[in-house]
């Protein structure tokens, strides 16, 4: 039985807790918040990197720093709000969102160095990325503990995903709308707005949970399982770091073959640990339902496609073609704000047919819409090239969230909503991160080979290339800084070269030849980024191939066979 804080706090049935109005729009505002925390820094860097200058590698770190504790921590989190109280979490966790915003937006200006900068901005995102770890198992499990029927638990799940789903439209929105502000602080330090909109979401969600939501917890059975939590937590961060770092220092790097030695010791560790403690972190037996296994397996290959497509789409639309960060966010209306649209429809689905059907034919759109990208050449700069695509992946994903989450809570009784949620939002978030480290070093390492083959294979545009390097040495000194900028920039890699122009203008109206690789690098990204999307929609139906091997129950079977009490708990 779920316990409550108070019988007020119970409804009529039996004493249960009991999912309220209030309740569900505390975890809505404070889900859609995390996300949006999340999703923000992607669009900015742009910004960020013209006003700190940081190197690619702290770059990289800026926007992964976030996922660090959310992939490491939920697990655990899911377990303190067993124990202790989720709205404890859900206030925690948006608190946290509020002071890494804050901290954000006091980053020093330029009469601080880089460096010092730069890590005040990393720890502001890890600092998010903790609140966010609190928040994202802590809102789903007070989702599934206060739900009793199918018609209700699939209306709550589905609200829920879709909180999350609107959240990665609007973070983008932010930044967009962020950086066309171009007041409060001077030059293209304006990405400090998209923080400023963040900690306001922040502080309305602090607001509203704790004037409003209700508290459960279900401590039977659950402990502070400290041996687990270290283990898990060291595991998990040097396997994200190894990921995240991989494609900056080389795969085959000391430091990166390190980091996957330490976290599969530490994992083992955590599994021998786990099967040794009465009261685990992680009761291994639940892999043992066949339901939950096979779902967490489809939840990080599915999540990996879909964060594959999504990342390669931004990559396209701001990196590659050029656009604006608030035209690119047109983009995030299918991918996150379609899930709106569709939340009448997900409840009714996840409410009438078996969660697991509704997520193989979720996979399959995905599948298909990452195919279909891959067929657009990025020579094709209209949005309407590319609407398909985005309703076949804005559709897929916002099932596939839905139905991931239902499947989860579904198999594993109420008294484990915690774990059932933390260990979901651990699968979830460990696919988002290892798509973009995966991604990118594949689609950057066969631009890299195309523009170097293209060099050796062209004596012309060798040569162009080589005066390019030389020009700064015999320019003059006013010019001379710009030019071994654009240098550098051109020799960092497909993305560098492809961002400084082939041609400038000149004073007297005429436009002079500058960057040779320029259009060779345009190419080159083009069909690299056709290869990423291919990956994540073969990923995609591969986890959809997997259901279809591995589901059991009729299309129509609502309740999940492998536990029939799941839902009386």
């Amino acid at each position: 039985m779920v316990q409550i804080d108070s019988p007020s706090e119970a409804s009529d049935e039996g004493g249960r807790y009991t999912l309220r109005p209030g309740t569900l729009a505390a975890v809505v505002l404070a889900v859609c918040l995390a996300q949006i925390a999340l999703s923000v820094p992607s669009l900015i860097t742009g910004l960020i990197q013209q006003d700190l200058a940081p190197s690619s590698a702290q770059l990289t770190w800026i926007v992964e720093a976030f996922m660090l504790p959310v992939a490491a921590l939920g697990l655990g989190f899911g377990v303190f709000g067993d124990l202790f109280g989720r709205k404890r979490l859900l206030v925690g966790g948006a608190a946290l969102i509020a002071a890494g915003s804050v901290l954000a937006i006091l980053v020093p200006g330029a009469e601080s160095s880089t460096d010092t900068r730069v890590t005040l901005l990393i720890l502001a995102q890890l600092l998010s990325g903790i609140g966010a770890a609190a928040v994202f198992p802590t809102s789903l499990a007070m989702v599934a503990a206060g739900t009793h029927t199918t018609a209700t638990r699939a209306r709550g799940v589905a609200i829920w995903a879709t909180a999350l789903s609107v959240g990665g439209f609007l973070g983008p929105l932010l930044a967009g709308v962020a950086a066309k502000i171009e007041s409060g602080w001077a030059g293209n330090a304006n990405w400090r707005w998209a923080f400023v909109g963040v900690l306001v979401i922040a502080a309305a969600s602090v607001v509203l949970s704790q004037a409003v939501a209700q508290n459960s917890a279900s401590p039977e059975g659950r402990s502070i399982d400290w041996p687990g939590q270290i283990t898990a937590a060291l595991g998990l961060f040097a396997l994200m770091y190894a990921v995240i770092q991989g494609p900056e220092s080389g795969w085959g790097s000391p430091e990166i073959v390190v980091a996957f030695v330490v976290a599969a010791v530490f994992l083992v560790l955590f599994v021998f640990a786990e099967s040794r403690v009465a009261e685990p972190l992680l009761h291994l037996s639940v892999f043992k339902n066949r339901a939950f296994a096979m779902n967490s397996v489809v939840t990080l290959i599915g999540m990996f496609a879909f964060l594959a497509i999504m990342y390669s789409t931004s990559i396209r639309l701001t990196t590659i073609q050029g656009l604006s960060p608030l035209r690119s966010s047109v983009a995030y209306l299918f991918f996150g704000g379609i899930g709106l649209v569709l939340l009448p429809l997900t409840s009714k689905l996840l409410e009438r047919y078996n969660p697991r059907w509704v997520l193989f034919s979720a996979l399959v759109l995905v599948g298909a819409g990452g195919l279909w990208f891959a067929q657009v050449p990025a020579s094709d700069r209209g949005l309407g090239a590319i609407v398909v695509p985005l309703v076949f992946v804005g559709v897929g994903s916002a099932l596939a969230i839905a139905s991931i989450s239902a499947v989860a809570v579904n198999t594993l009784p109420n008294r484990l909503a915690g774990m059932a949620s933390g260990v979901t939002s651990m699968f979830r978030d460990l696919g988002f991160a290892l798509a973009p480290a995966i991604v990118g070093a594949v689609a950057l390492g066969h631009a890299a080979k195309e523009i170097a083959r293209e060099l050796a294979d062209n004596a012309g545009l060798r040569s162009a290339y080589e005066a390019f390097q030389a020009s700064a040495a015999h320019a003059p000194a006013d010019q001379k800084p710009q030019l071994e900028a654009a240098v550098h920039a051109v020799e960092s890699g497909p993305l560098g070269a492809n961002s400084v122009p082939a041609t400038i203008p000149l004073p007297d109206g005429k436009v002079m030849p500058f960057n040779p690789l320029k259009d060779v690098a345009f190419d080159a990204l083009s069909s690299s980024y056709s290869i990423a999307y291919t990956l994540g929609g073969v990923a995609a139906l591969v986890a959809a191939a997997l259901l279809l091997v591995g589901a059991r129950g009729g299309v129509e079977a609502a309740h999940l066979e492998d536990d029939p009490h799941t839902l009386d708990d």
